[in-house]
């Protein structure tokens, strides 16, 4: 599957920079947004025995924020981009106040969190950023804290979305976490169509890490 063509008339920014995603949503050209609460976000929530403190970085438009929040999780997602809390705020109507517009790498977390949801964020930085994105969570998250989600692999260069190796993401994760699931993903959106699975890392206990 191709990416969509961008317009034409988009400035050339820096993807590392709010300005980049500015424009994309104002144009509404957003081919990362599902529409939807994805099937694996909803049987995790549905399994777990309690309601969980959880993180969700580079919100966009926030439909998963409204899925925790149902399940009376303490949820917080954040973008760097007003015009993604504009577009999810007016989505998520009661649940608005459950954003913040700030970057994810500026966060402190106390007490920490006890999950952080991936999607499309990873994928959304630069290579040079992997670094500090995995030390980040793992700062933010406690003991036993899950980092769950879906992980974009390919080997494609350039992007955004930049893909991701298996091996790269083992080397960014396991020093302080353990995979613990990992399965195919059935309703991908088009661009990431057999090429993300879903994955449940758990933060290992920091006295035997390494940040």
């Amino acid at each position: 599957m191709t990416q969509p063509t961008e317009p034409r008339e988009f400035p050339k920014l820096d993807s590392a920079t709010p300005e980049f995603w500015e424009v994309r949503y104002r144009a509404d050209f957003t081919p990362w947004d599902a529409g939807k609460v994805p099937l694996q976000v909803q049987a995790f929530v549905a399994q777990q025995a309690k309601a969980l403190r959880t993180l969700v970085p580079g919100c966009g438009s926030g439909y998963e924020i409204a899925c925790f929040a149902q399940a009376g999780w303490d949820v917080l997602g954040v973008d760097f981009s007003s015009a993604a809390l504009t577009r999810a705020r007016a989505r998520l109507g009661q649940y608005a106040h459950l954003t913040a517009c700030t970057d994810f790498f500026a966060l402190t977390a106390s007490p920490p969190y006890e999950a952080i949801y991936e999607r499309t964020f990873l994928c959304a930085l630069k290579p040079s950023l992997r670094a500090e994105y995995a030390q980040q969570v793992a700062r933010l998250l406690g003991p036993s804290g899950l980092l769950f989600g879906y992980f974009y692999y390919d080997d494609k260069q350039g992007g955004p979305p930049f893909a991701i190796t298996p091996q790269e993401l083992d080397t960014l994760l396991v020093p302080n976490f353990e995979r613990v699931e990992s399965t195919p993903v059935t309703d991908s959106i088009a661009i990431f169509v057999g090429k993300e699975r879903w994955e449940v890392w758990r933060r290992r206990d920091a006295r035997a890490a390494r940040i």
